[in-house]
């Protein structure tokens, strides 16, 4: 059985003051879910902040992205220890980050290859667009991102990463993939692909993650499929609805 698993992506949200505040009024609802894990990403100047509302809560803290480098002469990253310092987690691949910011999937390996190296968890994020998706390329696009993103890592090392299949033309649409096709997904080509990059003991044990206009409203249908183990909730995170999406995963 694979644990529940949601994540806030707070994404460039709040300064550390107003962090603190929105910590504070979810943490009494979140530490009486415990069946979940629970995972919170706000931004890089808020993570010691958050981190230290969240000592001894059994409540996990995220990064949304790292550097590969352990140090040098590259401003304005952050280096996996500067993230290990405080951090459990860490989002890698984001669409955002592909889109934006010339992510590719062989950055996003290295950077998977220097969170493990620190001990931090992997959050994988893949995902079609909107014209992939209605030209039948999703199976291809995702099979690439997963083979090229996770090329030389061992099956030691599989067992610890978490997926997260976002589909880019639900993020932040309000336009939700449905239950039943992000399972499919998830069954017919995310777990596939996982058992071929690593095996199959190892595919099945992976979290996978559904992402993409999750609200309170229809978290219920994507936690009562039988391959979707969580989510990472971007927008709702920083509303009371993601309590109820912490709820609807513990049911």
């Amino acid at each position: 059985m694979r644990t529940p698993l949601v994540a806030g992506n707070w994404k460039m949200n709040k300064t550390a003051a107003e962090a603190r505040r929105l910590v504070t009024e979810q943490l009494p609802a979140l530490q009486a879910i415990a069946a979940v894990q629970r995972v919170l990403c706000p931004p890089f100047p808020a993570l010691m902040t958050v981190a230290e509302l969240l000592a001894g809560t059994g409540i996990g803290l995220g990064a949304q992205n790292l550097h590969w480098e352990a140090s040098g002469a590259f401003t304005g990253e952050v280096s996996p220890q500067m993230v290990g310092e405080f951090c459990q987690y860490v989002i890698i691949g984001h669409s955002e980050r592909r889109t934006y910011f010339g992510e590719t999937d062989q950055t996003v390996n290295r950077r998977i290859k220097a969170a493990l190296g620190v001990g931090l968890i992997p959050i994988v994020c893949i995902g079609e667009t909107l014209a992939e998706n209605e030209t039948s390329q999703t199976a291809a696009v995702l099979q690439r991102q997963l083979r090229d993103g996770l090329q030389d890592l061992t099956i030691e090392q599989g067992g610890k990463l978490v997926i997260a299949y976002e589909p880019v033309w639900a993020i932040g649409t309000g336009r939700a993939a449905s239950g039943a096709g992000a399972n499919a997904v998830v069954a017919d080509i995310i777990r596939p692909t996982l058992q071929q990059v690593f095996d199959h003991p190892t595919a099945q044990a992976i979290q996978v993650l559904y992402g993409g206009s999750v609200t309170g409203a229809n978290a219920a249908e994507f936690f009562g499929q039988a391959e979707i183990d969580g989510a990472l909730v971007g927008g709702a995170s920083l509303k009371p609805d993601f309590i109820q999406i912490v709820q609807a995963a513990a049911r």
